[in-house]
């Protein structure tokens, strides 16, 4: 793909990467691709769409903390979910592995820059203003207990409909408020001497503002659609409020790479319609990039087909359609040469291009498809003579075992030149971790030339080698576990960018299978009869 940077008039000290939806892993894979690569040019921190005082943990672990596993660092250190996204906890090991042995100055941060909350409801900030509590070492918890009450009456999600079930204008509230206010003078005046925990002290004491701060926009007597606009808007000028504080944190050490929906980055207002009425509120990066002018630089996410959401192909009139044209490779594309072109139906699975969003941005990554284990099997099963199994407890697969496909050449089925799987087997095949949601594995045969080419050694060397390698990883070729012995590589849920790369690899296996099958059929042919 064309190099990011060189698409930007000006090097930003913010530099916003969007997705259209949620849930199609190739933007993320292209987001570690893309980071890592910026690390290399002087990028130190990453923001995401995410909790930021849960962010905290995340980081821990990517410092090199031994206090946070990796396991707690995705359930706990992630907001909505996310931790559970195969591609995130690639980001953070990618992450940890660049910190190892590396000054803080080159160390890389990681962030979220959401508030512990969604549209649809918040918690109550008692956990937040505790641990304040704690860091402070005082001692408020009654107090605050007292305040706080039930936790139903902050988590019922009613409130954020029927402003009069919200807590958030209650006296509780605003004296929860004022103790927040108070926590934060604390903070300040006592940063002479607990300097090194400060910074994360200060983000619980934020998490727990931003929460008061949303439960008092709940309360609001508002209609219902601009009650929702307000809410959205309060969230994202939340977010915008985390960047512009993890920029100045990190404005001495480089620039930050912020990943989020298009919506939350895009210059332009957001608009919606709600119960029949348009609606419209300043997102986050509507308000940072008035704030920061040229230092805030936007690339919007474009999606043409995801096999895993279900969306299909674009018409070829739409934005999507034309950016199709010429390649099915993920590239980026100044937004200035776009031209103008059909806006795609927005199902509420993708939010579609349209010329605004064009006009604000400074680019567009555009991902014509991404990659699921039926798009691979199509691929494959394009080639020349190639036949699939998909096993079963009809053809004799062991239980558990179904839905592998095995592809062959001609009718000798004893080797088959590439598998997908998307299990593992207990014991046996297990390395990759191929129970975790969504996750698949391409294997290929790739011979011991090609083998030896890839990793450096032959595979009869692979026992000696094991420990070097990642089998969890995406979008990385790596020995077969269980297979490399006899020539096998294989390629955890592969990104669309990684196209070109199986198509060479798949040639490989392919004409080796063609060769098999000839050799067999000319012994076939010269035995006796």
């Amino acid at each position: 793909m064309t190099s990011l940077l060189d698409l930007l008039a000006v090097p930003p000290a913010l530099l916003a990467l969007g997705e259209p939806t949620h849930g199609e892993s190739a933007f993320l894979q292209i987001r570690n691709e893309t980071f890592m690569s910026l690390a290399v040019q002087g990028y130190r921190s990453i923001a995401l769409e995410s909790d930021r005082a849960a962010g905290l943990i995340a980081n821990e672990f990517v410092q090199g903390s031994t206090a946070v596993t990796l396991d707690r660092a995705l359930t706990e250190g992630f907001s909505h979910g996310f931790g559970g996204a195969p591609a995130n906890r690639d980001l953070l090991l990618r992450m940890r592995e660049w910190n190892a042995g590396r000054p803080a100055s080159e160390r890389l941060t990681f962030h979220g820059f959401d508030a512990p909350l969604e549209i649809e409801g918040a918690p109550s900030p008692r956990h937040y203003l505790i641990r304040t509590c704690e860091f402070l070492g005082l001692d408020r918890s009654a107090e605050i207990d007292d305040l706080i009450g039930d936790e139903a009456r902050w988590s019922d999600t009613a409130a954020i409909w029927e402003p009069g079930r919200s807590i958030g204008r209650s006296a509780d509230a605003q004296r929860l408020r004022v103790i927040a206010d108070e926590l934060l003078i604390e903070l300040y005046l006592n940063a002479p001497r607990l300097a090194g925990g400060w910074p994360a002290a200060f983000v619980q004491a934020m998490s727990a503002v931003a929460v008061l701060r949303y439960h008092a926009a709940a309360a609001a007597p508002l209609e219902r659609a601009e009650r929702f606009a307000r809410l959205a808007g309060v969230r994202d000028a939340l977010m915008a409020e985390n960047l512009l504080q993890i920029r100045s944190a990190e404005a001495h050490r480089g620039p930050t790479l912020v990943f989020a929906h298009n919506t939350h980055l895009q210059r332009q207002s957001s608009t919606m319609t709600i119960a029949g009425k348009d609606v419209s509120w300043a997102g986050a990066g509507a308000i940072v990039a008035s704030l920061l002018n040229d230092r805030y630089a936007v690339i919007v996410g474009s999606l043409g087909a995801s096999p895993a959401l279900g969306i299909g192909a674009p018409a070829p009139s739409t934005y999507e359609g034309r950016l199709q044209r010429g390649t099915m490779l993920p590239r980026y594309v100044r937004a200035a040469e776009i031209a103008a072109a059909e806006r795609r139906t927005h199902d509420h699975r993708y939010f579609p291009l349209d010329q605004a969003t064009i006009d604000h941005a400074d680019a567009v990554l555009h991902i014509p498809t991404g990659v699921d284990a039926a798009m691979l099997a199509d691929r494959i099963l394009a080639l020349p003579g190639v036949e699939q199994i998909v096993t079963n407890e009809e053809n004799g697969s062991p239980e558990g075992a179904g839905g592998d496909r095995f592809f062959y050449v001609g009718p000798d089925r004893r080797q088959p030149f590439a598998t997908i799987v998307d299990h593992d087997v207990p014991g046996f095949d297990d390395a990759s971790q191929l129970d975790r949601p969504g996750v698949f594995r391409l294997n290929l045969d790739l011979g011991r030339a090609e083998f030896e080419r890839l990793f450096g050694f032959p595979p009869k060397a692979f026992e000696e080698h094991r420990q070097e390698f990642d089998f969890t990883r995406l979008d990385t070729v790596v020995p077969h576990p269980g297979y490399a012995l006899y020539g096998f590589g294989s390629i955890v849920m592969p990104g669309p960018h990684l196209l070109p790369e199986i198509d060479r690899l798949l040639a490989i296996a392919h004409g080796r299978a063609v060769d098999r099958h000839e050799r067999a059929a000319r012994r076939a042919a010269d035995r006796p009869d």
